[in-house]
């Protein structure tokens, strides 16, 4: 690290703590050459995520957009916040770790959806609904019977109807 004052290129660490929540860290160092005392501080660089809208507009990731809309599909649902930001959390690790500087909005919503549908069917067709602009009620039927499918299929049936080791009962 170069010195602040002098422009050396030798320093010593005198005291590192983090700051910001632990999103950086706060470094006390001397210079080696005047001796004089000087602050840095470390901080992960964050390249910006782009979401493209349907409409090809671009903005800025906004994860709060998420778990505002997680948290209307989970209403009078018993999900704990905790777990919708944990989803939030995931979806944008899953996004970064993409490596894509740009995103589509539907890769958002359809992330949304993989990650709700394994927490609460209801919330996740609440949210499906409002994400895929359900017209009528026949759509509402189409989405719950794909959703009762893939839990039928998920499922491993024995012999006499057995389902996970139940028998005639739903599991």
């Amino acid at each position: 690290m170069r010195c602040a004052f002098c422009g050396f290129t030798e320093s010593r660490v005198l005291d590192s703590r983090p700051v910001e929540e632990g999103r950086s860290i706060r470094r006390r160092r001397e210079c080696q050459q005047c001796v004089r005392r000087f602050t840095t501080y470390e901080r992960l660089e964050e390249v910006p995520l782009i979401v493209v809208k349907t409409d090809n507009r671009r903005e800025l990731f906004d994860a709060s957009k998420i778990l505002n809309g997680l948290i209307k599909a989970c209403d009078k649902r018993t999900i704990p916040v905790a777990v919708l930001e944990q989803i939030v959390n995931d979806i944008e690790r899953d996004l970064r770790n993409s490596l894509e500087r740009e995103v589509s909005s539907k890769r958002i919503g359809e992330l949304v959806m993989q990650y709700l549908r394994k927490v609460d069917q209801v919330a996740y067709v609440r949210f499906a609904s409002v994400y895929r602009n359900f017209e009528d009620i026949s759509t509402f039927m189409e989405e719950i019977r794909k959703l009762q499918k893939e839990i039928y299929e998920s499922r491993e049936y024995g012999e006499n109807g057995e389902i996970n080791g139940i028998i005639g009962e739903e599991a």
